[in-house]
């Protein structure tokens, strides 16, 4: 079963000609990948092993009119966190000299990598969806429930905590919870 180690999600138009560029940059074969998560939409791959003899395979995936899925999977013993970003430098060299807009890398390793969703204008408040329906009273325990695990790099924690701390619940979280976040922010 082939897991995902690495995966870079953007967006932009490439021509036909972009697209082969693409390929060739990357060497992928332009045969979708068969299995694993999100084999649907693979339209490109290369299977090779790194030094530790790890089954790895680079994919390309379509997400929509103009969503591309860069991604970098292992079957087997995870990848060396060296080769992991060895591939977020090629993924992100790949998505800059396209022209495509990065939108998240998972897992994130800088500030830029993560997603945060646009500001939507408060709606008045009903009542609905204000509430903290999480048990986590506990900055340590809120980490994985945003995707990061606790080692995450702290700059990808401050993006993500500041993301929750937008919501309209955060004000019905516990008040040790909020004031964690509050000291974790101050101390950068």
């Amino acid at each position: 079963m082939l897991w995902p180690a690495l995966r870079v999600l953007s967006q932009g138009e490439l021509t036909p000609d972009q697209l082969r560029q693409l390929l060739s940059t990357l060497r992928l074969e332009e045969a979708p990948r068969t299995e694993g998560p999100g084999a649907a939409r693979s339209i490109a791959h290369r299977s090779f092993t790194d030094d530790t003899g790890t089954r790895l395979v680079l994919d390309l995936a379509r997400t929509g009119e103009s969503g591309w899925v860069l991604a970098l999977f292992f079957e087997g013993e995870p990848p060396s966190a060296d080769t992991v970003e060895g591939h977020r430098v090629l993924l992100r060299d790949a998505v800059e000299r396209f022209g495509l807009t990065l939108i998240e890398i998972t897992p994130a390793a800088t500030a830029d990598e993560v997603y945060v969703a646009p500001l939507q204008p408060r709606a008045p408040e009903s009542g609905i969806g204000v509430s903290w329906d999480l048990p986590y009273d506990d900055l340590d325990q809120l980490w994985p429930h945003l995707g990061l695990r606790t080692d995450a790099p702290r700059e990808v924690k401050e993006v993500k905590l500041r993301e929750v701390m937008r919501t309209p619940a955060w004000s019905s979280a516990p008040l040790s919870l909020r004031r964690q976040a509050e000291a974790f922010l101050r101390d950068i």
